[in-house]
């Protein structure tokens, strides 16, 4: 697994910068797949391959080991943690109640956000994208500017932390062509929902939209991660 940062001389940012752009490099790296579930590394080799000290290099992997993307063996060095599909499943069951509250309440609010109409804007008045990673931000977007359109600043901090933690399921899930076009379809359905007040409608369209990327989860095998990794080898971590 080779990964990507700086090759040429010694940072000088200071160490708390370089831990944090560290941990952002191998987070990015771990969500673009460049990083896959069960890749083993040491501290020296990041370290290395980033031409840094060890130890801005194990303050970001604790804070990324404290977030649930990575575990360390003492004496083996580190590993991307795999996957714990139970633990996604989880996650998905509460993306779904909180959704459908935020639903519930953009139906019942007297008018449109322009949160609202600024969605409708893009999923359908604008012309379709067709890169799947770029699509995958904007549906991301799309979900959290739903909750957060809802008014309640609690739920829509809980929603973004566990959009987080979701990415990756969702990331390979927008590898597919036609996930792409129903990603696009879906929305535009559920939006038109939403601006007619059809609670029941949207609320029941929402929960089909999402019920599908959760069942995804369950079709996720190593080959798939393997074909996620990006093609440029130039931008694939591997040691």
């Amino acid at each position: 697994m080779q990964l990507t940062g700086a090759r040429n001389g010694r940072s000088k940012t200071r160490p708390e910068g370089l831990a944090e752009r560290i941990y952002l490099q191998l987070k990015d790296d771990i969500f673009c797949f460049r990083l896959l579930p069960g890749d083993r590394f040491s501290e020296n080799e990041v370290a290395e391959r980033m031409a840094v000290s060890r130890t801005p290099v194990r303050q970001a992997l604790f804070w990324l080991e404290r977030e649930g993307y990575v575990e360390v063996f003492f004496r083996s060095g580190w590993q991307v943690r795999p996957f714990d599909f139970e633990y996604f499943e989880q996650l998905y069951d509460l993306r779904i109640v909180l959704e459908l509250e935020a639903v519930k309440r953009l139906c019942a609010a007297p008018a449109a956000s322009e949160a609202l109409l600024a969605l409708k804007q893009f999923w359908i008045d604008e012309p379709r994208l067709e890169d799947g990673q770029t699509v995958s931000r904007f549906d991301e977007e799309f979900h959290m500017t739903l909750v957060a359109a809802a008014g309640n600043a609690e739920m829509a901090k809980i929603h973004r932390d566990l959009t987080e933690k979701i990415r990756i399921i969702r990331r390979l899930d927008f590898t597919q062509d036609a996930r792409i076009n129903a990603t696009y379809n879906e929305h535009a359905s559920i939006l038109l929902a939403i601006t007619q007040r059809q609670t029941q409608e949207a609320q029941r369209q929402l929960q089909d939209h999402i019920a599908v990327s959760k069942a995804e989860v369950r079709k996720i095998t190593l080959h798939m991660l393997h074909q996620a990794r990006p093609e440029n080898e130039a931008d694939s971590p591997s040691f």
